[in-house]
């Protein structure tokens, strides 16, 4: 992911400024429609086939997996949780950050701006599939979170889902208002609000804690401390 990041960074740098302010110029087509189609390309084929990879390998009998191998999965699943923290750092702080600068300093002819193409249709997808992931292995893969749904969970992978159809309504308020130097206004609450709900991964990370320790039993946890 950090090489994935420092690649559309230096990207970006390259092709912003020389290729990606007329968007009816060859270059604009060239370096940035491209990628724009791609990126749509990939992120609906990436979600679709981890989405079936998951389902097609699940555990079919989850009442007989040992305490051992659920513990192994458990470890599995806050691996997935750091893996989407940090794609929700670089989508909703560091390029949203960059677009809001971009937007303030480059005149834009287009919704389309190389640095929405990378905000929106790259690091937000990202981040939703990698959430989506996360939730569709705790589902398939443990008991604990397979036998119902996880409040915690929904609102965090379903909450910051929601950035990317905001998108639409964000774009649509731009192209009706001048809102480029006025980043505080109405149409970009939904973003900040929908980010906040990126705070219940604490609520996934307090359930699985409690299933370590019913899986470990209060001797052991006492022995860990």
């Amino acid at each position: 992911m950090t090489l994935l990041v420092a690649a559309l960074r230096l990207y970006e740098q390259l092709f912003g400024w020389s290729a990606g302010l007329d968007s009816f110029s060859p270059e604009f087509q060239i370096y940035w429609t491209n990628l724009l189609k791609a990126a749509i390309f990939f992120s609906i084929g990436g979600a679709a086939g981890l989405a079936g990879w998951l389902w097609r390998t699940r555990d079919r009998d989850l009442a007989k997996i040992t305490p051992a191998l659920e513990l192994h999965r458990l470890l599995n699943l806050v691996q997935w949780l750091v893996i989407f923290s940090f794609a929700l750092f670089w989508g909703l702080s560091f390029f949203s950050e960059q677009t809001a600068v971009w937007h303030m300093t480059a005149v834009r002819d287009t919704d389309f701006t190389p640095s929405n193409i990378v905000t929106f249709y790259i690091s937000y997808p990202l981040f939703a599939i990698i959430g989506m992931g996360a939730f569709l292995y705790a589902r398939t893969r443990l008991p604990s979170f397979a036998k119902g749904f996880s409040l915690a969970f929904l609102v965090l992978v379903v909450g910051v889902f929601m950035t990317i159809p905001n998108v639409g309504f964000n774009e649509w308020g731009h192209t009706s208002w001048s809102m480029d130097e006025g980043f505080a206004g109405p149409l970009h609450w939904g973003f900040v609000f929908f980010g906040w709900m990126s705070l219940a991964i604490f609520g996934v990370v307090l359930q699985i804690l409690a299933r370590v320790h019913k899986l470990l039993g209060q001797e052991m946890v006492d022995k860990l401390r």
